[in-house]
């Protein structure tokens, strides 16, 4: 949290199947792993450029929530499905340690390309549209503890979640 890079706009991609395009998603893809994240935008290893990787099957960092199939998702467009907000918790990669209560739109419809420049067009809903919008923040230089809206429900992990065992976010 404070780089410049994880503040600007990032630019879109304009050429898809490239090595540089495949180095960038196994670097996003390793840390993410690493961290055992829902997901990682490319400002969040210090590259401005629009592209998300996100994805949960079982993950410590967020225990109860159901599964996001695994998507690479390049110059994304999100549009908002209703006014309906949910409140959840949400941490960061780039903000480590910490968990805040952020509202988000509970139906989106996203689409984009996959790395190959392959059309994705999706509407979902609940803990795949949050993910999908958090990421997606990053590349228009939003964090999530900007969206918080009562600075109460924001904190240290332990904290907040005593009973919950985080891995190593360092």
């Amino acid at each position: 949290m404070g780089h410049p890079v994880l503040l600007e706009q990032a630019r879109s991609v304009d050429a898809f199947d490239t090595p540089k395009l495949h180095a960038l998603i196994e670097d996003m893809r390793d840390t993410m792993q690493s961290k055992s994240g829902a997901g990682i935008a490319a400002p969040q290893i210090g590259v401005s450029f629009q592209v998300v990787l996100f994805g949960v099957e079982a993950t410590p960092r967020y225990p109860d929530a159901p599964s996001v199939p695994f998507t690479v998702l390049v110059n994304p467009v999100v549009e908002v499905l209703g006014e309906e907000l949910e409140d959840g918790w949400e941490g960061c990669l780039s903000v480590p340690g910490m968990r805040g209560l952020v509202p988000r739109y509970s139906r989106i419809h996203y689409r984009g390309f996959d790395q190959f420049g392959n059309e994705i067009d999706r509407r979902v809903d609940g803990f795949h549209a949050r993910v999908v919008q958090h990421e997606c923040d990053h590349l228009q230089g939003i964090l999530y503890p900007l969206r918080i809206r009562d600075l109460r429900q924001f904190g240290f992990n332990e904290e907040l979640f005593p009973e919950q065992e985080f891995p190593d976010e360092k």
